[in-house]
């Protein structure tokens, strides 16, 4: 029997930011819904505004509130609200805040909920989400609490190039106080079984880069090396994980060690996120490793200097999109691979979805 396409939710992010732009020019694209059945979760008022400002692209949709009245050949409009939502391109508003929040509760729920097979999101930004019913610093830790993940890593990958961080959106001021064997194993292992499950590597290279200049010198620049670093890659080697470091971040990216490793952890977040962005040229991809379901989104921000313009790049919501179908396609290849082949079990068939409330 021929397989269903994938669901796929996508959220429309702030509603002042480039989000709902790159998702109506993605999608415009109809080569996609042979791919997959794209669902938006925002309001026909909110996709209409930018639509008509968009007069080049060949976009139309079904607008439903029900998630068993799909239409598979074309973009999907989950209704989220109904009221009247004032967008204002380019300014930071409590009103894109607070729907962009509502468009990733709801669709969040979708997806634990088994009606939607993935979930690509479009950018927040943090300084208009912190309200009453959403007390996170983005869509990591949300999604880690929803959908009960005791740890996850951010991985960034473009190509072969995959970056995972140590620690995410935290002071600079703060970083060397979280670097701990306990937090660095757990990192290590996430990034390594999501290489074997989501990327099909079997045997995974992960190098370490070091958290000081010249990962610290022999400890003339520092002592986490030494003292941290060191002893748990040794440690880890020893136990089979193919595990190299610590490396000094700056040469490691500006010789190219990096071609000779499937994945890489990063301290921090600048220290493995401007030389991923830089070799991407804004196609690079973020996912979400450690969790139970598949979530990308695209490596950039709200942009709202270019917002409303018409003149934002797509290519990375691009991106995104597909690898959350690629991931979602090599996680359903390596359960059949390591199924148990003495065990039978029937083809799954997708039940009837039921109707989502408001």
């Amino acid at each position: 029997m021929q397989r269903e396409k994938p669901i796929i939710g996508i959220t429309i992010g702030d509603l002042n930011g480039i989000g709902p732009e790159v998702i109506i020019k993605t999608l415009s694209d109809n080569r996609i819904m042979e791919l997959c059945t794209p669902v938006v979760f925002s309001s026909n008022k909110v996709i209409n505004y930018y639509r008509k400002s968009l007069s080049d692209q060949h976009f139309s949709f079904n607008s439903t509130k029900d998630l068993t009245k799909l239409n598979p050949k074309q973009v999907n409009i989950f209704t989220c609200w109904e009221e009247e939502v004032p967008v204002q391109p380019g300014e930071l508003t409590e009103y894109g805040g607070k729907y962009a929040v509502r468009s990733l509760m709801v669709a969040a729920q979708c997806l634990k909920d088994g009606q939607l097979d993935g979930l690509v999101t479009a950018p927040i930004h943090k300084a208009n989400t912190k309200i009453p019913d959403f007390q996170y610093t983005g869509h990591t830790p949300f999604l880690k609490e929803k959908f009960g993940a005791k740890d996850v890593v951010m991985v960034l990958f473009h190509n072969n190039l995959r970056v995972a961080l140590a620690t995410e959106h935290i002071p600079v001021s703060s970083i060397a106080n979280h670097i701990t064997k306990d937090l660095l194993t757990s990192k290590i292992n996430l990034l390594k079984e999501s290489l074997i499950k989501d990327f099909g590597i079997d045997k995974p290279k992960i190098a370490v880069l070091g958290l000081n200049p010249h990962a610290g010198d022999n400890g003339n620049i520092g002592n986490e090396e030494k003292e941290i670093i060191i002893p748990l890659i040794e440690s880890m080697q020893q136990s089979g994980t193919l595990l190299f470091g610590p490396y000094a971040a700056d040469a490691f990216f500006a010789q190219g060690s990096f071609t000779g490793f499937d994945g890489v952890l990063a301290m921090y977040h600048d220290q493995g996120l401007i030389p991923l962005k830089t070799l991407a040229e804004g196609k690079g991809v973020n996912y979400t490793a450690g969790l139970s379901v598949v979530r990308t989104s695209p490596d950039h921000g709200t942009a709202f200097d270019i917002a409303g313009k018409g003149i934002a790049d797509e290519s990375s919501f691009r991106e995104a999109l597909f690898k959350c179908l690629d991931i979602l396609r090599q996680r359903e290849e390596y359960a059949t691979n390591t199924a148990n082949p003495l065990q039978r079990s029937e083809p799954q068939q997708r039940g009837k979805r039921p109707e989502v409330s408001e």
